[in-house]
């Protein structure tokens, strides 16, 4: 029999800010198959738990829609700073994630040519230059952030060569986009003014961002944002605007999510029985670790997705308007697919995930991201055959769900690796 809404609205303390940051996992593994879907007030959301459910969501766009589907500060933003968040980008304009059939249909279809399989193999030589540079650099420490020092720089210059923005902009790429991550996420107060330069940063990305499609229109050089603007699938193109609408998201989304991966994949290798000695020696290959990687704590945990109409979900009755978050890292944690899904164990059994969603707003980037991950993982074997975790406690993930961002992961080399 189906629940109504009403029934459950006391919902569940579901905190992936807070108690739950490091391991949302346990409390969601402990609902089991009893609520698949509970709701929680902390999010003002219907969090979804079962693979069969969420793709079934995803794969409806007539009930569901993705206009809303980042996360929402649960604090007031002052006036002039909600205005800043919601015209960064242009008047009204939403990038691919955020829209809807027909025009998400569009506007994915010229997006895609830039990422088929032979496009990624084609930039695949340039991925392990910029591997191998930063690998050379780093390894000039015995000691280093993990995070810092190699996970973000690295996905950010490989994103950003792809759209073909100078090495010069990195900096305030990285910068702006944690302002975003700042004014998204924000769950308790903070300085109005420091807000406020927050969205000003926001409003120079979006100029930036329209600087930078201008310019490629009038002189296309080989890189992406001037394939979108004169190469596009079956002579089809993006404007102007549209192509500057969304090179923040693949900025954003191109590097975050790679770099969390990175950082989940490192921490639970280094920290596993075999250590990185299995990866050096081949015991595990790097396909196979970021596959695990990619299940045993996906880099985005969920998305959001509203309601449009009265529906049933996993047997409770949803009221139009409803948010739904489906957790795409429960998928990974299931254990009537998995026999030990808390276990990290890189190739031991099927790696089935939703770590790149499904349906029509599939990550575009899938197969860019799994070379980038590979890529990463062989540079990084070859270069620094002896890395480990330093002693301590375990590192803390950053309250920017459903992000999943290790805060630090601290590494070492032994001392004659530093030497080589």
């Amino acid at each position: 029999m189906s629940l109504d809404s009403a029934q459950l609205n006391e919902g569940r303390a579901f905190d992936p800010y807070g108690a739950h940051r490091d391991d949302p996992y346990s409390f969601l593994a402990g609902l089991g198959e009893a609520e698949p879907v509970f709701y929680a007030p902390l999010l003002n959301a219907w969090c979804v738990t079962r693979r069969e459910d969420m793709v079934a969501v995803l794969r409806d766009d007539r009930n569901f829609s993705a206009r809303d589907h980042n996360p929402r500060s649960s604090v007031e933003l002052p006036e002039d700073v909600s205005r800043m968040l919601r015209t960064w980008r242009g008047a009204g304009a939403l990038a691919v994630g955020s829209l809807d059939p027909p025009e998400h249909t569009r506007i994915r279809d010229v997006l895609n040519v830039g990422f088929t399989p032979a496009r990624v193999r084609a930039f695949e030589p340039t991925i392990r230059e910029i591997a191998a540079g930063l690998a050379e650099r780093v390894a000039a420490s015995a000691e280093f952030d993990f995070i810092t020092a190699f996970a973000v720089p690295y996905a950010l210059e490989v994103i950003c060569r792809r759209l073909g923005i100078p090495a010069e902009y990195l900096d305030r790429l990285r910068t702006w986009s944690e302002q975003r991550i700042e004014l998204m996420m924000l769950q308790s107060s903070t300085d109005p003014d420091r807000l406020r330069e927050f969205a000003r940063g926001l409003m120079d990305f979006g100029a930036f961002a329209r600087s930078l499609a201008h310019e490629r229109l009038a002189s296309p050089q080989d890189d992406l944002i001037s394939e979108l603007l004169h190469d596009g699938k079956a002579g089809r193109t993006l404007t102007v605007d549209e192509v500057a609408v969304q090179i923040p998201t693949l900025i954003f989304a191109g590097h975050m999510t790679c770099a969390e991966a990175l950082g989940t994949i490192f921490f639970q290798q280094l920290g596993s029985p075999g250590g990185w000695a299995e990866v050096v020696d081949g015991r595990i290959t790097p396909r196979d670790l970021v596959e695990e990687g990619l299940r045993f704590d996906s880099p985005l945990a969920g998305m959001y997705r509203t309601a449009l109409h009265d529906v049933e979900v996993g047997g409770v009755q949803l009221a139009a308007g409803s948010r739904l978050l489906l957790l795409y890292g429960a998928v990974g944690r299931d254990s009537r697919v998995r026999a030990c899904p808390a276990g990290f164990s890189p190739g031991s059994e099927s790696s089935s995930h939703l770590a790149f969603g499904q349906g029509i707003h599939f990550c575009l980037g899938a197969v860019f991201a799994r070379t980038e991950l590979e890529v990463a993982i062989e540079v990084l074997a070859a270069r620094m055959p002896d890395l480990a975790l330093v002693p301590g406690p375990p590192p803390r993930h950053r309250p920017v769900f459903p992000l999943r961002a290790l805060s630090a992961l601290p590494v070492r080399q032994s001392a004659s690796a530093e030497f080589r």
